[in-house]
């Protein structure tokens, strides 16, 4: 079980860095899209200090299990933030799925790092 939650915080620890550096760093291009969603500027740059916080809490985890477990878990209560917003502007199916597919993907590795305390 350990393997499945390494490598699935692994890989979200870099989506979720991706993610979140062209956030604090206020591209034009990803304040432009987040603002079609009705997210301001700086919830922007917050959005993606967070993401960029529990990347590392991720990969911290894979020392600190609990560490892992709480970063998975907040991952994933901010992808629900993400889904929710998508919803409420009425965005495409297509462009909600990536916030859906880490939703539920840092809500597995929640539970298989919680599984393996």
């Amino acid at each position: 079980m350990f393997i499945a939650t390494a490598v699935l915080s692994v890989l979200l620890a870099l989506a979720f860095a991706g993610a979140g550096f062209p956030k604090v760093s206020g591209k034009d291009d990803m304040a432009a899209q987040l603002g079609r969603l009705g997210v301001p500027t700086g919830l922007m740059r917050v959005i993606g200090a967070l993401e960029i916080v529990g990347a590392v809490g991720l990969l911290v985890g894979l020392w600190v299990g609990v560490l892992g477990v709480a970063a998975a878990a907040g991952l994933a209560l901010l992808m629900a933030g993400a889904v929710a917003t998508h919803l409420k502007a009425r965005d495409t199916p297509k462009d909600s799925l990536p916030s859906l597919v880490l939703l539920v993907l840092s809500a597995v590795t929640a539970a298989l790092g919680l599984a393996a305390l």
